[in-house]
């Protein structure tokens, strides 16, 4: 069952991108692969409404963090102090996830800060060198002050930044999305963990609004939409990486990282595995 539905993922990214004209743009295979990624067998494993206790399937990397779960969704809130490591955070899911996944939740962005990242982090697990186990419950202690070196230095996983801004000088600020592969090692740096370029998005995700985000990961493609909640499927931005010149990332907890100052209200937070992998749970 496994090969068939590994098949299936493969195929789908095959055929949705030889369909797409090559004279259209990236924007246009994005959306073609977004639409085509919905149909296929997931069968929902986690569900996190944001109103209940977040302890009973979430943990915390993270000091100064705070987390109200609230009737619209848990708001979570990182530490206030620019530039002071500390105040970053990241809230992990305590299961983890194989396979090919769709990751789909509500976000409302609470902050008005032009600087610093959100990132949605998938399948983490530590690279299994000294401390850095796959397992990143049994080192929790080493990321209770969340440095990003200790995530792309020692951990395996895909990240995506998003209502991130790009300063492109004094005056102007713009937001981008950026897909990267962690980790970090003798042969790559930081910037060579990218995949692909940044995209420059303009202000996809505006404070105050809530969007419906929804990201998947099938075979070798990633994909990431946006669409503000309630508006119509014209107004959803859907962005695609290629991620075969990497190793493949297999399984693995979700992370939510908010940097310093950031915060957002998260709600209806719902992981989607394919059946094949879903059913031997």
């Amino acid at each position: 069952m496994r090969l068939k539905y590994a098949f299936l993922a493969a195929l789908f990214c095959h055929q949705v991108l030889a369909a797409v004209d090559e004279s259209k743009s990236e924007d246009s295979a994005a959306a073609a692969l977004f639409e085509s990624s919905q149909q296929l067998p997931w069968n929902e494993v986690f569900h996190f409404s944001g109103s209940e206790d977040w302890r009973e399937k979430w943990f915390l990397d993270g000091l100064k963090a705070e987390l109200k779960p609230t009737d619209r969704g848990l708001v979570f809130t990182s530490g206030w102090t620019r530039d002071d490591h500390a105040s970053h955070a990241v809230l992990w899911t305590k299961r983890e996830f194989k396979g090919d996944i769709l990751v789909q939740y509500d976000y409302t962005r609470l902050d008005t800060v032009e600087y610093a990242v959100n990132i949605l982090y998938l399948q983490a697990q530590g690279k299994g060198e000294g401390i850095f186990a796959p397992d990143i419950s049994e080192w929790n202690e080493y990321r209770e002050i969340p440095y990003m070196r200790h995530y792309f230095d020692n951990m395996n996983l895909l990240h995506i930044s998003y209502a991130a801004h790009y300063n492109r000088d004094d005056q102007t600020r713009e937001q981008y999305v950026h897909a990267r592969r962690y980790p970090t090692g003798p042969d790559r740096t930081f910037p060579e963990t990218g995949i692909g370029e940044q995209r420059l998005v303009g202000q996809l995700i505006a404070p105050g609004v809530t969007y419906e985000i929804t990201t998947a990961k099938v075979g070798q493609r990633l994909l990431f939409s946006v669409k503000p909640k309630g508006q119509g499927e014209e107004q959803r931005r859907s962005f695609v990486w290629d991620t075969s010149m990497f190793d493949p990332v297999t399984e693995g907890r979700i992370g939510l990282r908010q940097m310093w100052t950031r915060s957002a209200r998260y709600a209806d937070f719902r992981v989607s595995e394919l059946e094949d992998f879903s059913a031997t749970r």
